[in-house]
């Protein structure tokens, strides 16, 4: 009698990270799997009190799972696919790819710093929160006169702390408050526009990754894969690798109805340009490589 495949996900614990490996339960669920879920710490959870480019190395929240991956502690990591190394580790491989949730990003502000008569509908000279340097690129191009304040913490925590007044506005993924389900109402939200606020490559798409050697659980996940949407993040991360760049790299890439849309600054503290790149399917790489050709410039 042939029993179900058991498959072991590892994750961090966080409210968002929890959905997504719930989400990859449920598929892997309905194609005959047996699942668990193993709660897995990084150092992007353990180290709160500093902003990303002062933590050592890359990777910050996905060493440890992908350790516990090689270790066979776990079969298979669900990820943020733009958490992720451009390159791979050794032994691990991207077996699939997940829909895409909207790649925007999401403005949320208390009532009382909405002012209609300023771009994104935010009070001149607010407060905004975020920790990512290609938000903070972009801010200072298209909102220089915005004071920007670190945030970090999982999604309800930075929500809670805008709450608190610690911010005017603060700056998430869209695809993850969409995901959890939040009640904004308190709150004003702007959505950026994606093609002129870029998002980062492969943002709201999650990545499955699993170890080379176990083909049983590679030939399953590609069950569950997103070959159209695997192309366009292809591209989209492509420019990152090139650019020898992690998630912290003051990158924006997003590709969507054969345009791409860069943005790109040498520091956090230069204002960022948007560049428009017509895409052609099948000819990703030599896009790629002519986009950094033209950022390195």
């Amino acid at each position: 009698m042939q029993t179900n495949p058991k498959i072991r996900i590892g994750t961090r614990g966080s409210d968002l990270a929890l959905w997504q490996a719930h989400f990859v339960r449920r598929q892997l669920e309905e194609v005959g799997c047996e699942v668990s879920i193993q709660i897995i710490v990084t150092q992007g959870d353990r180290i709160q009190d500093l902003s990303f480019d002062k933590l050592e190395g890359k990777g910050f929240f996905t060493k440890e799972i992908e350790q516990a991956l090689l270790n066979g502690e776990v079969d298979l990591a669900v990820h943020s696919h733009k958490d992720l190394e451009t390159t791979q580790p050794e032994g691990l491989h991207i077996a699939a790819v997940s829909y895409r949730e909207d790649a925007s990003e999401l403005l949320l502000m208390r009532s009382e710093a909405f002012d209609a008569s300023q771009a994104w509908n935010l009070k001149a000279n607010a407060v905004i929160g975020t920790s990512s340097a290609r938000r903070k690129a972009q801010i200072i191009a298209q909102r220089p006169d915005l004071a920007i304040k670190e945030l970090r913490g999982n999604v309800p925590t930075r929500i809670d702390k805008l709450r608190q007044g610690q911010y005017d506005a603060i700056l998430l993924a869209r695809a993850g408050v969409l995901r959890l389900e939040l009640d904004l109402s308190d709150l004003e939200t702007i959505v950026l526009d994606p093609t002129s606020f870029i998002p980062a490559p492969a943002q709201g798409v999650l990545g499955l990754q699993t170890r080379v050697d176990d083909v049983v659980t590679t030939e399953i996940l590609q069950k569950l894969h997103h070959s159209d949407v695997a192309t366009r993040i292809g591209l989209e991360r492509s420019v990152l690798r090139q650019m020898d760049g992690g998630c912290q790299l003051p990158l924006g890439v997003y590709c969507v109805n054969d345009q791409v849309y860069v943005s790109f600054s040498p520091s956090s503290a230069e204002a960022a340009e948007n560049k428009v790149y017509s895409y052609v399917a099948g000819q990703e790489t030599a896009l790629a490589q002519e986009i950094v050709q033209e950022l390195k410039k």
